[in-house]
């Protein structure tokens, strides 16, 4: 039988998946190392378990101890992880940006979790990184992780995520694309690939509000360059000891807005439900694809699972809070922008040419027909004009009950823009709409091209 012991003996082998439709207008081939199959859901259980069992082995964690860490949720799932399976408690600081859901998952392996301000600097007492140091000093038996400077980070990296890469593509890796936050990931896979083939490109993705970028290009630390920012997972305000910037090759700074919306883009198109960090990634490799060639094979890594992200970009209240999608218009909407506000109607026993005249006197080109309350039937200026044209002296005086059509359909105002293609077509050119005060209004083809 083939049996895992634990849970930690399931972490790494992930695999990689040919990306297609997002990408099919890049030559390149486009892989994705889907590190969403670790048991935490993220790339961060590599490295997890590393840092715990080389501080065992070095006598820095005792039996019994507890684990402090400052987090942005998944290496702190990672370490929740291994400490259920070691038996060590488990103290994590993270900042008020990050999802519920990460903070919530935390707390279900059994984990204390203390939120911080984001808005600080990292050496400000209440920052997250403070708050793990200073618990460090006054808790008994305690380890901080501290994964920025931890280079058992990028160890775990070397030891893994470079090798299984290497191998899954033959050793026909061109490019690697990461996004790089603590700096392990990127830096114990580039370090073990460049050792393999020195001419594999390292492209580093970063986020606006962040110093890599800047820094790797001129060597300058420049705090203009911090501002808060929505991604989660990757960029810093500070450079942890485990980002090696001799071994990337370029940064490429992604916004906000467009790495949630290629989060979404990849569930759509490929299937894939994963974190902001990917799609961040993923957004980063499209606005660098005129730097590559057909017979380039590229693998991207995508760290974490979008499950994480499901009160956030997965929202679209959310992400219209933010601007981040436009809030898709309603009738009620439509209607506020018509030309000429207003609703004119009709009686079935009104007369052709009476009817004629309403509408080339309000410039319409089709009314309802109303018996009081009751929409009885519809009439459009095509259709007037050809039963005119037939015998314009007697069929002028007929009611317009001889040649109306049926009603329009009714809909409510709030019902969206895109589902009135149940309603509108060539044969139906409008539809009544009913307003809450019980009131009607009509809308029209015109209306809705004006508005689109």
């Amino acid at each position: 039988m083939h049996i895992f012991e634990n849970v930690l003996e399931t972490i790494g082998n992930t695999p990689l998946i040919r990306l297609n439709k997002i990408v099919q207008n890049i030559p390149a081939t486009i892989l994705a190392k889907v590190e969403t199959y670790n048991p935490g859901h993220s790339i961060k259980d590599r490295m997890a378990v590393k840092m715990i069992e080389d501080a065992e082995a070095n006598g820095l964690l005792q039996p019994g101890g507890t684990i402090i860490e400052c987090t942005s949720g998944n290496t702190g799932m990672g370490i929740a992880i291994t400490a259920v399976i070691k038996g060590y408690n488990c103290i994590f600081t993270t900042t008020d940006k990050q999802s519920k859901e990460k903070i919530d998952i935390l707390k279900a392996l059994g984990a204390e979790v203390i939120v911080c301000p984001t808005n600080v600097s990292s050496d400000d007492p209440r920052s997250y990184y403070s708050v793990a140091e200073r618990l460090n000093g006054e808790i008994p038996n305690s380890y901080w992780c501290n994964q920025y400077d931890n280079l058992s980070n990028t160890q775990a990296h070397y030891e893994s995520t470079g090798p299984e890469i290497w191998d899954q593509t033959d050793g026909k890796i061109t490019h690697l694309v990461v996004g790089v936050g603590t700096g392990g990931t990127v830096s114990g896979t580039a370090k073990y690939l460049k050792e393999q083939n020195p001419n594999i490109k390292i492209w580093g993705i970063d986020t606006y509000g962040s110093v890599f970028k800047k820094y790797h290009e001129t060597g300058i630390f420049d705090e203009k360059e911090i501002y808060p920012y929505i991604t989660e997972g990757i960029g810093e305000d500070i450079l942890p000891k485990n980002v090696d910037f001799s071994l990337i090759d370029l940064f490429e700074k992604v916004s906000d807005k467009d790495g949630a919306i290629m989060a979404r883009e990849l569930a759509r198109k490929e299937g894939l439900l994963l974190g902001y960090s990917a799609g961040s990634a993923m957004a980063g490799l499209l606005q660098l694809q005129d730097k590559l060639d057909p017979d380039d094979v590229v693998v991207i890594i995508f760290h974490d699972h979008g499950s994480r992200y499901v009160g956030k970009i997965f929202n679209d209240d959310w992400m219209m809070e933010r601007g981040f999608l436009e809030r898709e218009k309603t009738v009620k909407d439509i209607l506020a922008m018509k030309e000429k506000p207003g609703f004119v109607s009709v009686k079935p026993s009104d007369s052709v040419k009476h009817v004629f005249d309403l509408m080339k006197e309000y410039d319409i080109s089709q009314m309802p027909v109303q018996e009081e309350a009751v929409f009885s039937g519809s009439v459009t200026e095509t259709i007037l004009l050809d039963y005119l044209l037939e015998d314009p002296v007697h069929n002028a005086e007929n009611a317009i009950s001889s040649v109306m059509e049926d009603p329009f359909p009714i809909v409510n105002q709030d019902i969206k823009i895109t589902e009135l293609n149940k309603y509108i077509n060539r044969k139906v050119p409008a539809v009544m709409v009913k307003k809450p005060s019980g009131e009607y209004d009509i809308l029209t083809q015109y209306d809705i091209i004006r508005a689109v």
